[in-house]
C-alpha cells in the first residue's frame, strides 16, 4: 500500500509490471513527475522513498535515473546523491531554433498537399484547446498543444523530423510549463489559429511568418521568465538584460 505521507505520493505506481519492463515503466513515472514540474528543478530525489512509493527494488529506479541523466533530466553526483536538473536556457534556446527551422519547412512543404483530414485534425485540437482554456486546465491544455504540432508532422510521414523533435521534447515540454498562465494559453491560441489560418488559405510564407512568430513569443515569456526566477535554471544568471539571445524574426 502506498504511504500518502510521502513526499512522492503523487507518484502512480506502474500498473502490470513484468520481468524486463520494470525500469522503462519506472522511467516513464519519473520523467513525467520531471516533465510536468511535480518534481521542481532543484529538488533532491530519494531513492529509497521512491521505491517504496512504487513497489519496485533499488535497481531500476537507479537505472532509471541514469537514463533520465543522459535526458538532461536528472544529475547524479557521487557522495551527494541525485537531484531534478536545472533547466538550461542554452539548451532551450538550441532546442527552439531547431524547432524554428523545421517546422517552418515543414509547414511549406505541407501546404497545398494537405487534404481534408489534416483540415478537420486541426480544426477539432483547436477547439479542444479553447475548452481547455476556458476551464484553465494547463495541463491539459498543454497535451493539446503538442497534439496540434504532431497532427502537423503525422500528416507528412516525415519520421525523421519527428524523432528530432521528440529527442528535444521533454526539456522543451519542462521549460514551456513553467511559463504556462491564463494569458499565455490565449496567446498560443492565437498563435496556433493564425498558423492554422495560414494553411487554410495555402499560403505558405504566411504559415512561415506564423510559426516563427509563435517560437519567438514563448521564447520572450521563457527569458522573461528566467530573469526573474534564475534559480530554476543552471545558466540563469547568465542572462543579460538584452533580447537578442535567441535570433527573433
Amino acid at each position: 500500500m502506498n504511504n500518502h505521507t510521502s513526499p512522492y505520493s503523487f507518484l502512480s505506481r506502474p500498473a502490470n509490471l513484468t520481468r524486463g519492463n520494470v525500469t522503462a515503466e519506472v522511467t516513464n513515472v519519473l520523467r513525467e513527475a520531471i516533465v510536468s514540474l511535480a518534481l521542481a528543478p532543484g529538488s533532491p530525489i530519494d531513492k529509497s522513498l521512491i521505491c517504496a512509493e512504487l513497489g519496485v527494488s533499488r535497481f531500476p529506479v537507479s537505472e532509471a535515473l541514469a537514463r533520465l541523466q543522459a535526458e538532461g533530466l536528472v544529475d547524479i553526483a557521487p557522495q551527494r546523491g541525485s537531484s531534478v536538473s536545472l533547466v538550461r536556457l542554452a539548451d532551450v534556446r538550441e532546442y527552439m531554433l531547431i524547432r524554428k527551422g523545421l517546422e517552418s519547412e515543414a509547414l511549406r512543404v505541407l501546404i497545398g498537399a494537405h487534404d481534408e483530414k489534416l483540415v478537420a485534425a486541426l480544426h477539432d485540437n483547436m477547439a479542444a484547446q479553447r475548452a481547455r482554456a476556458e476551464r484553465d486546465d494547463a495541463e491539459g491544455f498543454h497535451h493539446i498543444d503538442v497534439g496540434f504540432h504532431d497532427i502537423i508532422y503525422s500528416s507528412m510521414g516525415f519520421s525523421r523530423i519527428r524523432a528530432i523533435i521528440d529527442s528535444a521534447r521533454a526539456n522543451l515540454d519542462r521549460a514551456r510549463r513553467l511559463i504556462i498562465t491564463p494569458r499565455r494559453l490565449a496567446l498560443t491560441i492565437a498563435e496556433h489559429q493564425a498558423i492554422f489560418d495560414a494553411i487554410l488559405a495555402r499560403d505558405p510564407a504566411a504559415a512561415n511568418r506564423a510559426i516563427r512568430a509563435h517560437i519567438d513569443a514563448v521564447m520572450v515569456e521563457l527569458f522573461a521568465f528566467a530573469r526573474e526566477h534564475p534559480g530554476l535554471f543552471a545558466d540563469g544568471a547568465t542572462l543579460g538584460a538584452d533580447s537578442d539571445s535567441f535570433p527573433f524574426g
